[in-house]
């Protein structure tokens, strides 16, 4: 087998599951075209690392649009066209094969005669000094490279375990999405070599993602309506540009989703074929793509906030911070909050798709430079049937109960750290006493409560019976949240209790869960 036969619509990229009954042979991975023809009897992608989930299902966005002529406005109503595609119960076959054979030369993953591997840069291979690649070790982001600390496994850079083709694909994604910024692999353009990247488009974010019963719905649903002006020949995929971009030059803004899908990678890479084994990945070239200038930053599938400057930026992978606390943010048109959050512009048109639809939310927690933190992945139960513009137009107001039940919530959380730090620091006696241990023993014991206490009144909002006034009871929810955060409090600072001074702090400081003291208002003076 020669490495030039790594089609990426023929080669078993793509780990997936597949529905129950599903006809004919069911691989645990596939290629992509197999991928699109058979997404109605998939039940979903199966990729294990959250940013590379997150990754491919932007690639399959920006597939499926094209495939379905669903990446235009097109005549006739999008939305209904979308509805169509639904109902025929798979994506079209003739749209599939007729991309499938216009740019299957531009899917290979080893592309020596042509020079245009996917999602790569070849001209690399002399642009950077072949004795100082980045290795396979740095490619996979899961494994320690050079002097890093060892997440899953540890690793030699001297003799490291080569990658399969389809595992070092879905990590070249991970690059091209969160690749980090500052010092990476010397590139020499024009004879300036230079040696700084820009962080990847999605470094950082959390992204969320609706998800149907099968993959068929996941990417419809995942598809946002071009605006009109949007022209197919302008907005390209990187295989579909007839010549790479000029490092030197300043990125241009993508000219329309899939372009902002698919297109915004501030780095470079280029895959090294085993020459012993060509099922396998030998080295690779990490760098920058362009020398100055960012890719406006963009996305239809993150929650988008205010910093205190007035700087629009993503909400941040946070592994400690449950979904369900974003819940009010996915589904009210203008949710509450002093960071002014609007939520993912794909949940404007995902419920009509179907009223089903779980939310899936794929990050990957990091600093902007080096530092890679934890994988963030989590699913809601089906929600996005109770997104405010839905929820209005069948006559009931179930979303903004849901931001009031998540707002008490994060009441009581926050009112039990309080609560916590007072009384470690009064029963130290020292105002620069460090409370964290307490604070995160706190925390462990009583978000996972709580996040319970949610969905299942949750369930009572989304039930039938009555409306939302009789479903939704605050003071309920308030005693509820409030008895978590009390159990939570005594069970941490039980081990003080047997002393004078800790029973007294600990006393002292309970009254932060009810809101602390109120302060006196001044009386009036007389005339």
């Amino acid at each position: 087998m020669r490495a030039s036969t790594h089609n990426l619509f023929e080669e078993p990229l793509v780990p997936v599951r597949w529905t129950p009954g599903a006809a004919g042979p069911c691989p645990e991975r596939v290629g992509l075209r197999e991928l699109l023809l058979r997404s109605g009897d998939i039940s979903a992608v199966a990729v294990s690392d959250p940013p590379a989930h997150a990754a491919i299902l932007r690639i399959l966005y920006a597939l499926t649009a094209r495939v379905t002529g669903l990446d235009v406005a097109g005549s006739g109503d999008w939305a209904e066209r979308r509805l169509d595609i639904l109902d025929a119960g798979q994506l079209p076959v003739d749209g599939i094969d007729a991309y499938v054979s216009r740019t299957w030369h531009r899917f290979f993953v080893f592309d020596p005669e042509g020079g245009r591997p996917w999602m790569q840069d070849a001209r690399l291979a002399e642009q950077c000094d072949p004795d100082k690649s980045a290795g396979v070790n740095k490619l996979i982001v899961t494994r320690p490279a050079g002097n890093t600390h060892a997440w899953f496994r540890h690793g030699s850079d001297a003799r490291p375990d080569r990658p399969t083709v389809a595992d070092a694909v879905l990590n070249l994604l991970v690059w091209h999405y969160y690749g980090p910024s500052g010092r990476c692999s010397a590139r020499e353009v024009n004879g300036v070599k230079t040696a700084s990247a820009s962080a990847g488009p999605l470094r950082t974010a959390l992204s969320y993602h609706p998800e149907g019963a099968n993959l068929l719905e996941t990417l419809l649903a995942g598809l946002v309506e071009p605006p009109r002006a949007v022209r197919r020949e302008d907005d390209l995929c990187p295989w579909e540009w007839d010549e790479l971009p000029d490092p030197e030059a300043l990125p241009s803004a993508p000219a329309g989703p899939c372009a902002r899908l698919t297109a915004c990678s501030q780095h470079a890479l280029l895959l090294v074929p085993d020459a012993d084994d060509p099922g396998r990945v030998a080295d690779a070239f990490i760098t920058w793509a362009y020398r100055s200038g960012r890719i406006p930053r963009d996305d239809d599938y993150l929650i988008w906030q205010i910093s205190q400057q007035g700087n629009r930026y993503p909400r941040p992978a946070d592994s400690r911070r449950a979904l369900w606390r974003d819940l009010d943010a996915l589904l009210l048109q203008e949710p509450t909050g002093t960071t002014q959050p609007k939520r993912p512009r794909v949940f404007e048109y995902a419920g009509e798709v179907c009223d089903y639809l779980r939310v899936r939310a794929l990050g990957f927690e990091q600093e902007g430079q080096a530092k890679d933190i934890q994988f963030v992945d989590a699913t809601t139960p089906p929600v996005l049937g109770f997104a405010e513009k839905r929820a209005e137009e069948e006559g009931h107001a179930t979303a903004p109960a849901i931001g009031r039940l998540r707002q008490l919530g994060e009441l009581y959380g926050r009112r039990l750290d309080r609560a916590i730090r007072r009384a470690w620091t009064q029963y130290t006696d020292d105002a620069k006493a460090d409370a964290d241990t307490w604070a995160f023993e706190a925390a462990a014991r009583y978000w996972p409560g709580a996040e319970l206490e949610f969905w299942d009144r949750f369930r009572q909002l989304g039930s039938p019976a009555g409306s939302e006034e009789a479903d939704f009871d605050a003071g309920a929810a308030r005693t509820a949240f409030l008895g978590l955060a009390l159990a939570a409090y005594t069970s941490v600072t039980a081990s003080v209790t047997r002393t004078q001074r800790g029973a007294k702090a600990v006393s002292q400081a309970r009254i932060e869960l009810f809101g602390g003291t109120r302060k006196k208002s001044k009386a009036p003076t007389a005339p």
